[in-house]
Parts: C-alpha cells; structure tokens; sequence
C-alpha cells in the first residue's frame, strides 16, 4: 500500500501521542472512580465523618464491619495490614484496645485520634459505670467515656480533624475538603439545634437506658441517664444498682426503658417487664446493622430524639 509522506507523518505523529492521551484520560477516569487517599476509621461514626468530608475523592472504609459490637473488636492479618496500608487512619484511643496496638505499629503520617480532639472527659459521678458498687471516693482511675460522637458539636471538632488530614495527604482536593467539611458542620449544627429545642420542654428529666453510653448527650442537652450496664454493654449491674434504678423509675415516674440493637436487651426488656414499663430503642450509633443499614448518624439521631421526646413528654 502506497502513502504519502505527509500521510506518514500525521500517522507517526498521532502514535506518539496517543500514549499521552490515554495516560491523560486514565487519570480523569480514575478521578471520577474516587481514587485517591486510602481512608480506614475504626469504626462507624468515624467512617460517616469521613466519607462525608471525602466525598468522592478518597478511598473510605471501616475496620467494623456492619453489625459488629465494637468495643471489643479484634483484627485479623488482614484488617492490621489495611491499617498499614491506609494513607489516613482514624480512630479513638481508648475504645478499641486492638485497633490502638496496630495504629501504634504503623506509624502512619496522617492520624485523627478523635479521643484527643474531642476532649473526653469521665462518666458523670451521677452516672456510674456500673460493674460495681463504686466503693470508696476514689475515681482517678476511671475510664474515659469513649460515646462522643452522641454530642454533634464534639463530632464536628473531629470532622475538622479529619479535613486537616485529608488536606495535608491529598492537597490537591484540599479546597473540595474544605466545602464538604462546611456542608456536614452546617447538618450537625442543625442537628444541635433541633435537640436542644426538642428537649427544652418536657415532663421528665431522666432516661433509662441499657448501656451507659450517653452522656455525652444528656450533658449536652440537659438530661439525666440512669444506666442499667456500665460503659461497655456487656458490664453486668449489680443487685444493689438494680433496686436502686428500680426505686428511680417509681419516684420519677419513668415510663420507658430503653435497650439498643448491637446488644442483648434481656435486662432491659427484664427490667422493664418487672415494672410494667414500656420499652423503646436508644441507638448509641456504634455501627450499622440489619435494622439501619439504609439508615445514617443523622437519620440515626434523629430517631433517637423523637424516642425521648415520646419517653418523657416533651412538648
């Protein structure tokens, strides 16, 4: 076959192009497909922070899987290697005791410990982690709550931990980081605010729950929580706590014990069957399962807020 030497050209000239073009095009492709930093939080308030401040410029995922009680995760090789591997890890110090050894082990550059910026602080004295009696006045040793993400103003420190980080691994999405950070504060923000109106008017004061996983919240919005378990789900109450709830919910005329789904709510549903109580469901949002699984923190927490608001009479 018979070409033209300016035929020949173009045609040279369009081969050594055109490896540049599909790399170009690749690059685009992939850019839409959200690659880009690998995001691992430990658990799933922290993955919700974190794909919401991603969008859809990174790699998100969670060391919990749906339906898993976190507090006493343990990881397998692989789950240690993903954490190695991860350019952005984010967890809490303190909750998840194998989740810190192997944050420890991999020395990875961006880190969120959402313990430290969202300033934790120990069980209200009037709430007891209730393992047991508590005797004696001495309380330097008790643990840190671990349940911040039930205050939205605390989880939004953490967000702004997470936009830092995000920032500082991937500074060429550094400005999309930055709006999608703004858009989940505004959503917290609104949040906030529509808890503090919901529960500024109501009959009672006091929730009983099964995990004492909400302090956070009733400190934050001006509510007193009895807890029948201590901080982790499966502390077991004692006798003497459990007259004790018993003769609160008759003097303040609770009508509501509340359980959660992760857990087992045999003593709640026990406690309240004992009493002719009502039962109801408190999600400490510690994760997804089969009930929520199209549900989100938001959606979660709203939930969680009219609960209250049928429990105690609020107007």
């Amino acid at each position: 076959m018979n070409m033209s030497t300016g035929h020949l050209r173009g045609v040279l000239a369009l081969l050594a192009v055109g490896p540049l073009l599909a790399a170009c095009g690749g690059a685009s492709d992939d850019d839409d497909a959200g690659t880009g930093p690998r995001v691992l939080a430990s658990f799933y308030p922290l993955e919700y922070v974190a794909g919401r401040v991603a969008g859809s410029h990174a790699e998100v995922s969670a060391l919990t899987g749906a339906g898993v009680e976190p507090h006493d995760l343990e990881l397998d090789i692989q789950r240690i290697a993903d954490v190695e591997e991860a350019d952005v890890v984010v967890f809490s110090r303190g909750f998840q005791p194998a989740v810190d050894d192997a944050v420890d082990q991999a020395g990875t550059e961006h880190v969120v410990d959402a313990a430290e910026v969202a300033d934790l602080v120990p069980p209200d004295e009037d709430s007891h982690n209730h393992e047991d009696d508590h005797e004696g006045d001495d309380h330097a040793d008790e643990p840190l709550d671990p349940h911040f993400w039930l205050d939205p103003t605390r989880l939004a420190m953490v967000a702004a931990a997470v936009e830092e980080q995000l920032a500082a691994a991937d500074p060429a999405h550094a400005d999309d980081y930055a709006a999608n950070l703004a858009g989940l504060q505004d959503d917290l923000e609104k949040l906030d605010t529509e808890a503090e109106r919901g529960l500024a008017d109501c009959a009672r004061d006091k929730v009983v729950v099964s995990h004492d996983a909400f302090g956070y919240y009733a400190d934050r919005y001006g509510l007193e929580v009895e807890a029948i378990n201590g901080l982790s789900p499966d502390a077991e109450p004692s006798p003497a706590h459990l007259r004790e709830l018993s003769d609160l919910i008759d003097e303040e005329g609770i009508t509501t014990v509340f359980s959660e789904r992760l857990a087992t709510a045999e003593l709640a549903d026990t406690l309240a069957g004992d009493l002719g109580l009502d039962t109801g469901v408190l999600d400490p949002i510690e994760g997804l399962g089969d009930e929520t699984s199209a549900e989100d923190y938001l959606s979660l927490m709203g939930a969680n807020l009219a609960a209250i608001r049928e429990a105690n009479d609020c107007r």
